[in-house]
C-alpha cells in the first residue's frame, strides 16, 4: 500500500472546499432572505455533513476531493472502510459542527428581523458571534485546535494518519494507476 502524502490529502481538502462552494453560495443567498435560515438549515445541514463525510466514504472510499486525486480511505489492513470507522472519523468534527451551528442558531433567534436585516453581512456575523451563548467561543477554539492538531499529527507520522484516522483505525492510500 502506498500512503497518501500530506499534500495530496491537503489538496483533496481544498477540492472538497471548491465542490461545496455552490452550497455555501446557496446558504449565503437564503441567509440574506430570512433570519431563520439557521433554523431551517440546521437538520438538513447536519444530514448533508453525514452524507458527505460518512456515506460517501463508506460507499466510494472518499469524498469527491479524495476520489479526484485517486486516494481513498481504507482500514489499516487495506480493506474498505466500515460504517463504524467512517462515523468515528467524522465524530469530533460533527459534534463541534452541531455545537457551533446551534450557538449561531440561538444567536439568530435572539435578533429581531429589523436588527438582522439592518446589518451588512460581516457586521451581522460579528453581531451573531457577540450574542451567541458564551460556550460558542470555547467551541470555536476547540474547532481550531482540532483542525490544527489534525494537520500536525498528519505531518508527524510516516503513514500520514490524522487523529481521526487513529481513532477509527483507518489510513488514506493512493489507488494504483490504471
Amino acid at each position: 500500500m502506498v500512503y497518501a502524502g500530506f499534500w495530496r490529502r491537503f489538496g483533496a481538502f481544498w477540492i472538497d472546499f471548491i465542490v461545496l462552494l455552490p452550497l455555501m453560495g446557496i446558504a449565503y443567498v437564503f441567509g440574506e432572505q430570512t433570519r431563520l435560515f439557521q433554523l431551517y438549515w440546521f437538520i438538513p445541514g447536519l444530514a448533508f455533513g453525514l452524507w458527505y463525510h460518512v456515506y460517501l466514504v463508506v460507499r466510494y472510499g472518499g469524498t469527491p476531493g479524495k476520489l479526484f486525486l485517486t486516494i481513498r480511505v481504507a482500514m489499516t489492513d487495506g480493506s474498505p472502510v466500515t460504517t463504524k470507522a467512517a462515523i468515528l472519523r467524522y465524530s469530533v468534527l460533527f459534534v463541534l459542527s452541531v455545537l457551533s451551528s446551534l450557538a449561531l442558531l440561538l444567536a439568530a433567534l435572539r435578533m429581531t428581523d429589523a436588527e438582522y436585516f439592518s446589518l451588512a453581512y460581516m457586521t451581522r456575523a460579528e453581531r451573531m458571534v457577540m450574542i451567541a451563548p458564551s460556550w460558542y467561543q470555547v467551541v470555536n477554539v476547540l474547532t481550531h485546535v482540532w483542525i490544527w492538531s489534525e494537520f500536525i499529527t498528519m505531518l508527524s507520522n510516516k503513514k500520514r494518519r490524522a487523529i481521526h484516522d487513529f481513532m477509527a483505525g483507518t489510513i488514506v492510500i493512493q489507488e494504483p494507476a490504471t
